[in-house]
């Protein structure tokens, strides 16, 4: 496993995801496949979430080793994996689907839904560094010690801004593919989290204490 390429590549997720998709296209001319060969990416953010997940289960005092490794289970296979699946077939689907085009003359190609995970991955990353290692810093502003609407509105801006970002990181995997079409379709969810976000903020519902009441009562 290349771990000094996968830390480069999350550090660039955070600034520059597009210089990341550009390796993908060399990856493609030299190894004939979009997506990645290397578990190493996956495998750190797996192990990056148990580490998480235990802090939380920690700090939140889950009373049984039972009730961590629930915690724990349910972070790294059900939240970054299940979802991150189906998130990644329904847009592998959709893509094979819907927007790719067929040049005259050209070898027929198609997204491959191990890319489709790869990108799920990429867009996870910068959700992880918000979600779950900076809220859990800000855990008690986010769920008591401020103004409720000042904590709701940190809180649920935080939300905001990390599936934004995820959409839009998600944008940039497909467009990387030039034989899709119309990929700005992956960016049509943040019009729904900018507007699920003012309802959130009219009714005062703070998506912090939601989520750890969740995972912790």
């Amino acid at each position: 496993m290349d771990l000094e390429y996968t830390f480069w590549q999350m550090f660039h997720l955070c600034i520059n995801p597009s210089r990341v998709y550009k390796i993908s296209s060399w990856h493609k001319q030299t190894k004939n496949q979009w997506a990645r060969d290397d578990p190493a990416f996956v495998a750190i953010l797996i192990f990056f979430l148990a580490i998480a997940s235990l802090a939380y289960a920690i700090a939140f005092r889950v009373p049984t080793v039972l009730g961590i490794l629930r915690v724990m289970f349910w972070t790294v296979f059900i939240d970054f994996i299940t979802v991150g699946c189906l998130i990644a077939t329904i847009a592998w689907w959709l893509s094979n689907k819907y927007l790719r085009v067929q040049a005259i003359h050209s070898v027929e190609q198609s997204v491959e839904w191990l890319y489709a995970f790869d990108i799920h991955c990429n867009s996870f990353f910068p959700l992880f560094l918000v979600l779950y290692v900076l809220q859990f810093f800000l855990v008690p502003v986010l769920i008591g010690t401020l103004p409720a609407f000042i904590s709701t509105l940190i809180a649920n801006s935080f939300y905001l801004a990390s599936f934004g970002y995820y959409c839009h990181i998600t944008y940039l995997g497909y467009t990387a593919l030039p034989f899709l079409q119309k990929t700005q379709c992956f960016l049509y969810p943040i019009g729904v989290f900018c507007l699920l976000y003012l309802v959130s903020l009219i009714l005062n519902f703070n998506m912090s204490i939601f989520v750890m009441n969740s995972y912790f009562s």
